[in-house]
């Protein structure tokens, strides 16, 4: 007998997928309706599906290396398998079912049996989400709830994996470029820590054995690497009693505040933060939109997971004014903190009604601006950074070799 995948709710409004056995499509509908659930959408179980089904199936069962932590890469597989099983007519008890078997998190796999156990209970998949907010951010909960609102779960997944993948990899493009400037720090540091804990304090006994007035900066040298070497310990605990307040104080709410509002102010570097900042809005924001999340729903969730204080405290304002019915474009505008550009390019999307499509276009835009500054800043970084260590090294070398000059001009007795 035929086979249908459906789609539907039950009288509590939970979501329910599954396979139901008829003679006809119509008839399925007219068992399910029989079984009292809101049909939302059936379709044939072909040979294609199937197909397709048992092939991401048999590439989704793989065994990997197990780890304790949940990173952000174990959830960029989960959330594109589980739209790929869904997308593919896998129930999504069964979808979990697959990952669970495979995810490299042990984690990972605790909180997917969880929301196995919750759906099994009653709980919508959203609400079962719901309870792992560690694990899975509002965001994650906001578009599981209007997928499954939908009927269009595995493609409101599907959008938010490309948003998460793509965030990853724009992660690891910045991770990538900063790799070299901190390799060329760690060697600059590593040569100047052998020259003063090991080369001056040589040169140092050398000296002793001649009856000369050193010259000043050698005098210097000599009582830098000797205070070094006999206040290193005291140095290191007062530097990390110095972090460990200053990280203290960032915790409060003043102290990130003030941390945040100096990081604006830098020169040059200030409007990279800015971009950086409007990049993420613009990305999560044109996400959720697409998705069909409603735009205050939508503001209220990046309020939270923007990450930044005074940005978070700029949407709180845009989102009441959005409430109260102004469009977004005029507060964003009033709040100072966006470029006229951006304002113009939100203003223009309300007008055309493609507000979803002109912030991913905003976010492009300053995705390639970001990109285009780390560049510039690698490469102004190394000629800076090598001008900088050759003077101090050039420093450390004249001053051990100025008494060897200078001795050398003495006359002979």
């Amino acid at each position: 007998m035929p086979r249908f995948f459906y789609i539907a709710r039950n009288k509590l409004g939970n979501k329910e997928t599954g396979v139901e056995e008829a003679p006809t499509q119509e008839e399925a509908l007219a068992q399910l309706q029989a079984k009292e659930l809101i049909v939302i959408n059936v379709f044939p179980e072909t040979k294609e599906i199937t197909g397709l089904k048992d092939d991401v199936i048999k590439k989704a069962k793989f065994r990997t290396k197990k780890h304790n932590r949940v990173k952000n890469n174990d959830l960029v597989i989960f959330c594109r398998q589980l739209a790929t099983l869904l997308g593919a007519g896998v129930t999504i008890l069964k979808s979990l079912d697959i990952i669970a078997q495979q995810v490299a998190s042990n984690k990972l796999n605790d909180v997917i049996r969880k929301l196995q156990k919750d759906m099994e209970g009653g709980l919508s998949f959203h609400e079962a989400m719901a309870k792992h907010p560690r694990v899975f951010a509002e965001l994650w909960t906001n578009l599981a709830e209007s997928g499954e609102a939908s009927g269009s779960l595995a493609v409101i997944l599907g959008r938010l994996a490309e948003y998460l993948e793509r965030a990853a990899e724009f992660k690891r493009k910045i991770i990538t470029t900063l790799i070299y400037p901190g390799i060329l720090i760690t060697a600059g540091f590593a040569a100047l820590g052998v020259l003063t804990f090991k080369i001056v304090p040589t040169f140092s006994v050398i000296f002793k054995d001649f009856k000369v007035q050193l010259p000043f900066l050698t005098r210097m040298l000599f009582n830098f690497s000797n205070f070094l070497q006999h206040k290193f310990l005291i140095l290191i605990f007062v530097i990390g009693l110095f972090i460990y307040l200053l990280r203290r104080y960032m915790r409060t709410r003043s102290g990130r505040l003030q941390y945040e509002k100096m990081l604006f102010r830098l020169p040059v570097f200030g409007d990279f933060v800015r971009a950086v900042i409007v990049e993420r809005f613009t990305s999560e924001i044109s996400t959720l939109i697409e998705s069909g999340v409603p735009i205050l729903y939508s503001l209220e969730i990046v309020e939270h997971s923007i990450g930044n204080l005074v940005v978070s405290d700029i949407v709180r304002r845009i989102k009441e004014a959005v409430r109260e019915g102004k469009s977004l474009s005029q507060p964003m505008e009033d709040s100072g903190f966006f470029e006229p550009m951006v304002v113009q390019m939100v203003l223009i999307g309300e007008e055309i009604g493609e507000l979803a499509d002109m912030l991913k276009k905003i976010n492009v835009f300053y995705r390639e601006y970001i990109e285009t500054f780390m560049q510039r800043f690698v490469s102004l970084f190394e000629p800076i950074t090598m001008v900088v260590l050759g003077v101090i090294i050039g420093t450390i070398v004249i001053g051990l070799f100025l008494p060897i000059f200078q001795i050398a001009t003495l006359p002979v007795m």
